[in-house]
């Protein structure tokens, strides 16, 4: 099946699928890693140990061709994937529902707000409504950091934007009101450590 990107690329399943079966735990020399599978590491590790039940949203797929070889099966011949139309995950923590956006920067002073689209914002608002806890994931991949931003901060940049505001959020305002999360063995990216650390500021 021929599955193409939005803006046309094709997609090849054997360069995402890994050539052997074996299966190695995560050590500090895999710094190759993107924040994904960082982040989808460390969340098989939170459900291996009951932790969370945390999952990436499946990104949905537009069918373009499909043959019938037979009445009784079809075959997609090709598809595209379409832009998703939420947050990159979503799961439970301790009674919690937790929506959350990852997003990596080559940036070395800000990540801009162009990495983020409006439907995001629009379901983080409405997760908020409904007593959700979101927030968004950012790396800063020239330095390797990751810091646990509330979303209520993204939220206000964004409607600051379209006021004429500036257009990125500061390294700067992140390290003084995000959390920087920790690496580790196992799990990867223990994220969840600073979910308890923003659920803190939040009561006090």
């Amino acid at each position: 099946m021929a599955v193409n990107y939005p803006n046309g690329k094709k997609f090849h399943a054997e360069s995402h699928i890994p050539k052997t079966a074996k299966r190695k735990d995560f050590v500090y020399s895999n710094r190759g890693m993107t924040l994904e599978e960082e982040i989808n590491s460390s969340n098989e590790h939170y459900l291996s140990s009951g932790k969370a039940v945390i999952h990436k949203k499946p990104t949905p797929i537009q069918v373009v061709k499909v043959d019938y070889p037979k009445r009784s099966a079809a075959v997609i011949k090709e598809a595209y994937y379409r832009q998703s139309s939420t947050t990159d995950y979503n799961g439970v923590y301790k009674g919690l529902y937790l929506d959350f956006e990852a997003k990596e920067t080559k940036n070395k002073t800000a990540i801009p707000l162009s990495n983020f689209h409006e439907h995001q914002i629009v379901h983080m608002k409405r997760c908020i409504q409904q007593q959700g806890i979101t927030f968004v994931l950012i790396r800063f991949s020239c330095f390797n950091r990751v810091f646990l931003l509330n979303s209520s901060y993204l939220i206000d940049f964004w409607e600051n934007t379209l006021n004429n505001g500036r257009k990125s959020i500061p390294l700067a305002f992140i390290e003084d009101n995000g959390i920087e999360v920790a690496y580790g063995f196992n799990p990867r990216l223990d994220y969840l450590d600073a979910v308890d650390k923003m659920l803190e500021r939040t009561i006090k």
